[in-house]
C-alpha cells in the first residue's frame, strides 16, 4: 500500500496533462512518444518524481533530514525542485545548481519562482558538468561519514543529515526511465497489432542523448526481455557518446554551446553501467577503465568491447543547423512541432535511414523529452512566429511569466584561478548555504 501510494503521488492526472501520460503518435512513419506532459513539460518528470517520492517517504520514516544536491542543464532541475516542493516534507530540501547563461529563460524560471522554505537554487559561472566535481566530494564524504570535516560552517551539523545526488547517475532515475521503453513498446505494438512479446517485430528507439540515462534504461529493459532493437543515439556536438559508438574513444572533451544545451555533455557518467554489462557485470575491469577516464580524462575501448556496443548501439552527431532543418521540415511537411532536443533525435533518425516516409525498415520510437513550449526562441526562429503562436500550451506554462522570481544565489568564478580550485570554493559555499538555510 506504501508503494501504490508513492506511484499514485508520483503520477496524477491533475499534474499531467494528458490522461494517457505518454500519448504515442504515429507521425508518418515515426511512432513519437510524448514523455513531456507532466508539470514541468520534460521527460524528467516521469523518472524524477518516484525517486524523490521514495526518498521523502524514507526521510520521514527515518526521522531524518535528507539534502538532495543537483546540477542541471536545462531540465534536471526543474523537474527536481518541483517534486521536492510538491512533497511539502520539510524533511526533504534540496539545492540545485545551473550554468549561468546556459540554459532558457524558460527553465531558469521553472526554478527561480517555486516559493518552498525547501528549494534553493544556485547559478554558476562554468559549464554544465563544473559543479558534478563538488557534488561528488560531499557525497562521498557523507557517505563515509566525513561531511564534518568540512570547516566552513563553525559548529555544523551537517553530519546529522543524509545527501543524496539525484542526475541519473543515481540508479533510481534509469530504473524508471526503463518505463518509458516499456510502454512505448505495448503502444507501438497495439498500433502495429503485433503480440506483445513477438521477437519478429523488434522495435527500433532514437533517444535524444546527453547523461545516457535514458538510452542506458532502455538497454536495461532489453536485457530484460523486451523486444528492442537497436538503440540510437542522437547527439549534438559534444559527441562523447557517438564517438565511443563509432570507434570506442571515450575521450573528454571542452563543452561547446549549442541550441540543444540539455544534451550538453562532457562525461556522460551513466557509460559505466553499459560498460559493466557489457564486461559481463566485471566490477574490477569497469573500476579500472573508469580510474583511468578519472586520471587521463581518456579511455578506449578494445576492439571485443567496441564490437559488443556496436551490436546493440547506433549514434549520430548533429549540428544546429540539421537540428534546425528537422524541426522545421516536421512542422512543415507534417505539421508536428518539436523542441529542439527530440528534432536532433528526428535529424539522427534520419542520417540512420529511418525516414518521416519510409516503413520498410524495423518500426522506430522517437522518444520526444521535451515539450517545445519550454524553448521559444529557438523553435519560433525554427518555424516562425505564425507557426508558434498556432501551439497550444498548457495554461500552467502561460502562466510561468506572470510569476515573481526569487534572486538564486551566485559562484563566481574568478579569473586566474583553476577549475580545481574554484570548485574547491564552490563546495565550501555549498555546504555553508545548506547549514545556513536547511
Amino acid at each position: 500500500s506504501d508503494l501504490l501510494a508513492i506511484v499514485n503521488n508520483s503520477f496524477s492526472t491533475d499534474i499531467f496533462d494528458d490522461d494517457t501520460f505518454v500519448p504515442v503518435k504515429k507521425i508518418g512513419s515515426y511512432f513519437i512518444a510524448e514523455l513531456f506532459h507532466g508539470p514541468t513539460f520534460c521527460f524528467k518528470d516521469i523518472g524524477m518524481r518516484p525517486v524523490i517520492q521514495i526518498l521523502s517517504y524514507f526521510s520521514t520514516l527515518r526521522n531524518k533530514s535528507t539534502t538532495l544536491l543537483v546540477s542541471t542543464t536545462g531540465d534536471t532541475g526543474p523537474a527536481a525542485v518541483r517534486a521536492v516542493s510538491d512533497t511539502a516534507n520539510p524533511r526533504l530540501n534540496i539545492l540545485v545548481h545551473y550554468p549561468n547563461g546556459q540554459i532558457s529563460e524558460f527553465q531558469r524560471r521553472q526554478m527561480t519562482t517555486i516559493d518552498s522554505k525547501c528549494v534553493k537554487v544556485v547559478k554558476f559561472d562554468g559549464g554544465g558538468d563544473d559543479m558534478d566535481g563538488p557534488i561528488k566530494e560531499i557525497l562521498l564524504s557523507a557517505a563515509s561519514n566525513d561531511i564534518n570535516t568540512q570547516n566552513c560552517v563553525e559548529g555544523s551539523d551537517l553530519g546529522e543529515r543524509s545527501f543524496c545526488g539525484i542526475n541519473s547517475y543515481n540508479i533510481g532515475r534509469p530504473m524508471v526511465q526503463m518505463v518509458h521503453f516499456v510502454w512505448t513498446y505495448l503502444r507501438v505494438a497495439e498500433q502495429l497489432n503485433v503480440t506483445p512479446g513477438d521477437r519478429s517485430c523488434a522495435i527500433d528507439f532514437v533517444v535524444p542523448t546527453g547523461a545516457m540515462g535514458n538510452i542506458t534504461g532502455g538497454y536495461i529493459a532489453k536485457k530484460m526481455g523486451v523486444p528492442i532493437g537497436a538503440l540510437c543515439a542522437g547527439v549534438n556536438i559534444n559527441d562523447i557518446t557517438h564517438r565511443v559508438f563509432q570507434s570506442g574513444e571515450f575521450h573528454k572533451k571542452k563543452i561547446q554551446k549549442t541550441l540543444s544545451d540539455a544534451i550538453n555533455i562532457e562525461v556522460p557518467y551513466n557509460f559505466e553501467r553499459l560498460l559493466f554489462y557489457l564486461t559481463g557485470e566485471d566490477h574490477s575491469l569497469v573500476k579500472a577503465c573508469m580510474t583511468t577516464m578519472d586520471t587521463t580524462k581518456k579511455l578506449t575501448l578494445d576492439l571485443a568491447l567496441l564490437e559488443l556496443l556496436q551490436r546493440d548501439f547506433r549514434s549520430a552527431r548533429i549540428t544546429d543547423d540539421k537540428m534546425i532543418l528537422a524541426l522545421r521540415s516536421a512542422y512543415e511537411e507534417h505539421n508536428y512541432v518539436s523542441d529542439p532536443h527530440t528534432a536532433v533525435a528526428l535529424a539522427a533518425a534520419e542520417i540512420l535511414g529511418y525516414s518521416f516516409d519510409n516503413e520498410k525498415r524495423n518500426p522506430v520510437a522517437i522518444l520526444a523529452t521535451a515539450s517545445p513550449c519550454k524553448f521559444c526562441d529557438v523553435v519560433s526562429g525554427a518555424i516562425g512566429e505564425d507557426g508558434w503562436n498556432e501551439i497550444i500550451f498548457p495554461d500552467s506554462a502561460k502562466d510561468l511569466d506572470n510569476r515573481a522570481e526569487f534572486e538564486p544565489f551566485h559562484y563566481i568564478y574568478r579569473e586566474g584561478v583553476t577549475i580545481e580550485e574554484m570548485q574547491s570554493e564552490w563546495k565550501e559555499n555549498m555546504l555553508e548555504i545548506i547549514q545556513n538555510n536547511f
